[in-house]
């Protein structure tokens, strides 16, 4: 393991934080985390979505050399009672706190705060949580030769592995996910390269928006991170440790809703772990320069953007649609548009099925759209599948939309060595579509392959301004969320746009936000940006 320059001493076989924090800073929460990942709006929606029935794991590595290993959250620092932890280590278990099988640590106070704490936490209300020493954790659990269960579905990891240690790691925990249906949410670093358990594949690597953060791709070179969170809370000591766990917590409420059927009734299909990271992904908002390639999906810094749990969960809404038209083909064939007239009744949602093909040929699942009207729409369509248990690679599966009717390629994800294809389309003109996950059999691992996928046609939001003596009144969509209001006095200056600082209130009747302003001398012109 690599030694810690902030905080940390070395501890062998244990990973290390990702915090650049010194000892003694205190969290100083300030508004902003929770609008920006969604949740804020989420609860005004539906004010239930706390995380309730969904247990989670809190693994967490000592932050200094002591008996008692200082890996523990007190509930005090985090509001919650000690009744909802159970700290374990090589010391042995406990359900209360203080207690003889470790101690507090700062560190996992912080993490705990911004994953389910009750002022911070977008997961205030989970069912339970494992809080687990990270060097126990894995070498008694993730790599044991017997795995045992654990009761969490979600895991939050805020550290990292040495790179000697990480292709041991990442086989280790994609074994265990793909076994036993866990994400586990895992920080990828805070400079430099990413890093291990964040580059296992059936994870989600998360990264840090807006200060400095690990950059992509994995040393294998594979699109890594996944996605990426804020971290306003503990400025200015922000860092991937703290914000980590943000994207734990919108795993935990997404989780909570599909096991009540948010996405219909197929509430097994809706809480595999593929499809929860799919629709995480997906609902993913894009910074202004976020940018990816044909054969490397995600962006090597934002992965596939900053995390939104309110975007995600109306892709869940969507409900479950499956393709409409399975064909197949020889090996590395061409594979066009498919004859049937039939759509999938939804612009937005998400599919879990599988794909078989025989060792020559390659096969097709089509999912045709019909796009109406005459503004384009913002296109965004997430494909997710597993490294398989025991295996060193994966079975090659691709992303391609085509235009159904002249059968012109629009834009496809083609990664070799991903097991994540991503599609996003800023402008799509109206039309009809058809959405292709492929399989390709030629050097399959496997015959057959369970995928993941989540779709999102959207239109972009508009802005409606009125006004009157009293007040500007501007308006716009609450869905896609993300946007940010930004004003001008002139449109001859690029540089002119700020953004708008007012108070910003949602109509849930009308599924709008609202902004009131006052009338100003002079003219503003208003507009709707990425961040």
């Amino acid at each position: 393991m690599r030694e810690s320059t902030m905080l940390l001493t070395r501890l062998t076989n244990v990973p290390r934080c990702i915090a650049i924090a010194l000892l003694g800073i205190a969290a100083c929460v300030r508004a902003g985390d929770l609008d920006v990942i969604g949740v804020t709006l989420l609860r005004q929606f539906d004010p239930s979505l706390l995380g309730d029935g969904v247990h989670v794991a809190h693994v967490e590595p000592p932050v200094f050399s002591n008996a008692l290993p200082p890996f523990q959250v007190d509930p005090s620092a985090v509001g919650q009672p000690a009744s909802l932890f159970t700290y374990i280590s090589e010391l042995g278990t406990a359900n209360t706190f203080t207690n003889t099988v470790g101690i507090a640590s700062f560190h996992a106070n912080l993490v705990g705060g911004n994953f389910y704490g009750a002022t911070n936490g977008p997961a205030p209300q989970v069912s339970g949580v494992g809080n687990y020493e990270a060097g126990f954790f894995f070498s008694n659990i993730i790599s044991a030769a017997s795995r045992p269960n654990i009761a969490g579905r979600v895991v939050n990891q805020s550290f990292i592995f040495e790179p000697s240690e990480a292709d041991m790691a990442d086989q280790h925990y994609d074994d265990y996910a793909h076994e036993r249906n866990v994400l586990f949410v895992s920080g990828v670093g805070n400079a430099g390269p990413v890093n291990s358990p964040g580059t296992c594949y059936n994870g989600l690597g998360a990264a840090l928006y807006g200060a400095p953060s690990s950059v992509g791709p994995a040393p294998d070179g594979r699109s890594k991170p996944d996605i990426t969170a804020p971290n306003r809370a503990q400025a200015p000591g922000s860092a991937n440790s703290y914000s980590v766990p943000y994207v734990s917590g919108c795993a935990a409420l997404l989780l909570q809703a599909a096991l009540r059927g948010d996405g219909g009734t197929n509430t097994n299909a809706a809480a595999d772990i593929r499809t929860i990271k799919a629709l995480l992904m997906n609902g993913a908002v894009k910074p202004a320069d976020w940018t990816n390639g044909l054969a490397t999906p995600l962006d090597a810094r934002y992965g596939s953007g900053i995390v939104n749990i309110f975007n995600s969960w109306q892709q869940l809404l969507g409900g479950q649609h499956s393709f409409i038209q399975s064909t197949t083909m020889p090996g590395g064939e061409a594979h066009p548009p498919g004859s049937s007239p039939n759509n999938v009744p939804a612009l937005v949602g998400w599919d879990h099925n599988s794909i078989s093909t025989l060792a020559d040929q390659d096969r097709v699942h089509h999912y045709y759209f019909n796009v109406p009207g005459t503004d384009s729409r913002v296109f965004a369509a997430t494909l997710v599948w597993h490294r398989h248990s025991g295996e060193a690679t994966i079975n090659n599966l691709d992303l391609f939309l085509y235009n159904a009717v002249s059968g012109h390629l629009v834009l496809c994800s083609t990664s070799l060595i991903d097991n994540v294809e991503h599609v996003f389309v800023p402008r799509l003109p109206p039309g009809r579509y058809d959405l292709q996950v492929l399989k390709t059999g030629p050097g399959q691992v496997t015959g057959t392959e369970t995928y993941s996928l989540a779709f999102a046609f959207v239109s972009p939001p508009e802005l409606a301004i009125s006004a009157t003596d009293e007040f500007v009144r501007i308006a716009w969509p609450v869905f896609p969320d993300g946007w940010i209001l930004q004003s001008s006095p002139s449109l001859n200056s690029a540089g002119s746009w700020t953004t708008v600082n007012a108070p910003v209130t949602v109509d849930t009747n009308l599924a709008e936000n609202l902004v009131l302003l006052p009338p100003g001398a002079t003219s503003q012109f208003f507009r709707l940006r990425r961040p």
